[in-house]
């Protein structure tokens, strides 16, 4: 019996060291996982952007303008004695690729987090995957709602306004500002269009005339913008990406259809249209209309500083990084997107400071204000992961600084009040974006 007791003692203690080695293993590897990607000199990043395909022309800008704010930042010592090292994969807006992709960054790359991945339907294709994963998913280049589930999605975070919010804005805009007109919506046909109808109808229900929808994988609108026309529509609110809003105002001119063209944020890069027209007018009666004549008057809302609107301190100061690490490219509404979702992360890695891992990045991002080249308050925080709440509402005028017709003012999806704000707007001299000790 002894004997038995002191096998029994030896499996106990066998049991119990295998039991602690399981552990620290298990602890090793979580350690690991919230550490991917970073070394003590760099922190590799990744995003999934359309450098080819439907959404390239414009959307290519937003990387190239994350990549030179990183370019300057890295040629400036990095942060906290490390380099960023920004990984940018083509999934061409089409969600099959950007998942193909998304796993190669996770896998292959090992990134720390996902950065500004880009699109509706292509980034709901692995926003699941980089949950699962602990992949801390900032700042999405999409005004979805499905960003802002945090007791769902509690990595990822939106950045741009939500699609209900901007449309909302605009539609308070056009009741108050254009009373009597006849008002009809073109959108993309995924949660764009649906979303941004439950922004313009809080406003506009009794005066919307047309719903016309299109496909971002087919490049035309001859039957849209004729329905549009005979149902009479005054204004014409365009929920579209760059491609499609020059494609519908370049159509529209051809039939003769001049309606007030509103476009959002994410569609009204005039830089853009205006190439883009120039390219489609090519070898049609339009090839020698100055392309500026086709958007000029053209009423969009934003909530960032504009690429066109030179007095602002961080355009001033974007376009200088851009003249030096982006020559060469269009200086555009969304190469500043780009830039300042570079600067934004910066700021969060300047603030969590040399230990860095996700889950302090995470909490460190939920734990206070962050103020910066936006020109609205950004929520992010444990309950609110929405991003910019609200717009001001611009006119482009041909040959002049766009016009601003209502100051940034601030609002949520549903059925709250739009109201102005006091915004402490830091300029760029006084927002650290790399230094601190290794």
């Amino acid at each position: 019996m002894r004997s038995l007791g002191i096998i029994s003692s030896a499996l106990a203690v066998a049991v119990l060291a295998a039991s602690c080695a399981d552990s620290e293993s298990a602890q090793e590897d979580t350690a690991s996982d919230i550490t991917t990607g970073v070394t003590d000199d760099s922190v590799v990043i990744g995003t999934h952007q359309p450098l080819t395909g439907s959404a390239s022309p414009g959307f290519v800008h937003v990387s190239t303008g994350a990549s030179a704010v990183f370019d300057y930042i890295n040629d400036n010592g990095g942060i906290h004695g490390r380099q960023i090292d920004y990984r940018v994969k083509d999934d061409a807006f089409n969600p099959a690729q950007t998942m193909d992709v998304t796993r190669e960054l996770i896998e292959e790359d090992e990134i720390f987090a996902m950065l500004g991945g880009l699109g509706t339907p292509t980034h709901e294709a692995v926003i699941q995957d980089l949950n699962d994963e602990g992949v801390p998913d900032l700042f999405v280049s999409s005004g979805a709602l499905a960003w802002d589930q945090p007791e769902e999605y509690p990595y990822s975070y939106g950045f741009q306004v939500d699609y209900s919010t901007e449309a909302k804005v605009q539609g308070a805009y056009i009741a108050e500002n254009l009373p009597d007109a006849d008002v009809g919506l073109l959108y993309q046909n995924d949660d764009v269009g649906p979303a941004s109808h439950a922004g313009i109808e809080q406003y506009l229900i009794d005066d919307i005339v047309a719903w016309e929808s299109y496909d971002p994988g087919v490049p035309e609108l001859d039957g849209q913008i004729a329905a549009l026309k005979e149902s009479g529509a005054d204004v014409a609110a365009c929920y579209c990406i760059p491609a499609f809003l020059g494609l519908a105002i370049l159509e529209a001119q051809s039939i003769g259809y001049e309606p007030q063209w509103v476009a959002p944020s994410f569609g009204g890069d005039v830089e853009i249209i205006s190439q883009l027209i120039e390219e489609y007018a090519e070898g049609t009666p339009a090839e020698d209309v100055p392309p500026e004549a086709f958007t000029d008057g053209l009423i969009v809302t934003a909530f960032l500083p504009m690429a066109a609107q030179t007095d602002d301190p961080w355009t001033e100061f974007y376009r200088e990084i851009h003249d030096e690490y982006n020559d060469g490219a269009p200086f555009t509404d969304t190469t500043v997107y780009g830039m300042v979702q570079a600067t934004l992360f910066a700021q969060l890695l300047m603030e969590v400071g040399p230990d860095l891992d996700r889950e302090t990045l995470i909490r460190t991002l939920n734990s206070q204000e962050w103020v910066g080249p936006g020109l609205v308050p950004f929520a992010a925080t444990e309950e609110d992961h929405s991003g910019y709440s609200g717009v001001m509402v611009v006119q482009h005028n041909a040959g002049e600084k766009p016009e601003v017709l209502q100051e940034p003012r601030a609002t949520d999806s549903d059925g709250g009040d739009i109201l102005p704000f006091d915004l402490d707007r830091p300029g760029p001299d006084e927002v650290a974006l790399f230094g601190g000790t290794g």
